[in-house]
C-alpha cells in the first residue's frame, strides 16, 4: 500500500464524494494502474472538469493538473499533449462533461487519434447538481429533471468513440475492478486515442430513485446484470443488461 500511497494526497482525506459514491473505487483503480505501470510521477498531468468527475484527479491524485471549465478538459488536454508530447495525458470525466456540452470534443479527440486516455466516470445522471438527467440516463429511469421515467434514448458512448476511431476502447463498472484496472492500464499503454467507460454508482441520487440506496447492492446489482460483450450471440442476451468489456 506504501507504493500505491505516493500517488495520493492523503492530506485532502475524506475526500468531497458522497458516502457509497462509486467515483472514489474508480480513484483508487487509477491510482493503482499508475503505480504498476511504474509512471513517472513528474511527467504524468491529469485534466478534468466540472462535475463530480472533476474532483477525482484534483485534488486526490499527487501529479501536476490542470481543473478546467466545463466540458473543455480534452481540449485543454490536447494542447498539453501537442507542448509535452513526452507526457502521459489523462482526462477524467463525467457523463454530462463529456457526453453533453463536451460531446464534439470528445469526437473529434477520437478522431484525431491524439495519443491522450480519456476514463468516462459515468453515474448516468448529473450527480453535483441534484441528479438531473445526463445524456447517458436509460430510457425510463426517473431523475430529478425525469420525475416519470427518461424518454430519451442514451448515447452508446462506447460505441460513439470507437466509430469516431479511437484506439482502445472499454467499459466496465466499479464492481468490477480488476477488469477496470487492466482496461485503464491498456488505455494508458495504448498509442492514440484511449477511452475507458467506468459505470459508477450514485445511491444519493440515480440509485435512490432507480436501483437502491444502499451501495453494496448497488454494486451487487452492477455485478449481477453485467454481460461481457463478447458473450452477446444474439440481440436478446444483452436486453435489460449492462455492457462491459473491450470494444
Amino acid at each position: 500500500m506504501k507504493s500505491y500511497m505516493q500517488w495520493v494526497r492523503t492530506d485532502f482525506f475524506p475526500t468531497a464524494f458522497c458516502a457509497g459514491c462509486g467515483h472514489g473505487i474508480l480513484l483508487r483503480a487509477i491510482v493503482k494502474s499508475l503505480e504498476e505501470l511504474k509512471l513517472d510521477k513528474d511527467k504524468v498531468v491529469f485534466v478534468s472538469g466540472i462535475g463530480c468527475s472533476g474532483w477525482i484527479p484534483s485534488p486526490y491524485i499527487n501529479t501536476d493538473s490542470i481543473h478546467t471549465t466545463h466540458g473543455r478538459a480534452l481540449a485543454f488536454a490536447t494542447g498539453v499533449k501537442l507542448s509535452r508530447p513526452d507526457f502521459t495525458v489523462i482526462v477524467v470525466g463525467g457523463d454530462g462533461d463529456l457526453a453533453s456540452i463536451g460531446g464534439n470534443h470528445l469526437i473529434h479527440a477520437a478522431r484525431r487519434n491524439i495519443n491522450i486516455t480519456c476514463i468516462m466516470a459515468d453515474n448516468n445522471n448529473y450527480g453535483m447538481t441534484g441528479g438531473q438527467y445526463s445524456p447517458t440516463t436509460p430510457m425510463g429511469a426517473k431523475t430529478l429533471t425525469s420525475k416519470r421515467g427518461h424518454l430519451e434514448p442514451p448515447f452508446d458512448v462506447a460505441s460513439l468513440v470507437k466509430a469516431a476511431g479511437a484506439s482502445y476502447v472499454a467499459r466496465y463498472t466499479v464492481a468490477h475492478f480488476p477488469q477496470l484496472v487492466n482496461a485503464i492500464k491498456r488505455a494508458i499503454t495504448t498509442e492514440g486515442f484511449s477511452f475507458v467507460q467506468a459505470l459508477s454508482t450514485c445511491p444519493t441520487h440515480y440509485g435512490r430513485r432507480n436501483v437502491t440506496q444502499d451501495p453494496y447492492e448497488f454494486l451487487e446489482y452492477m455485478k449481477n446484470n453485467s454481460i461481457n460483450v463478447k458473450n452477446v450471440r444474439t440481440p436478446e442476451d444483452a436486453k435489460g443488461k449492462i455492457l462491459i468489456g473491450e470494444f
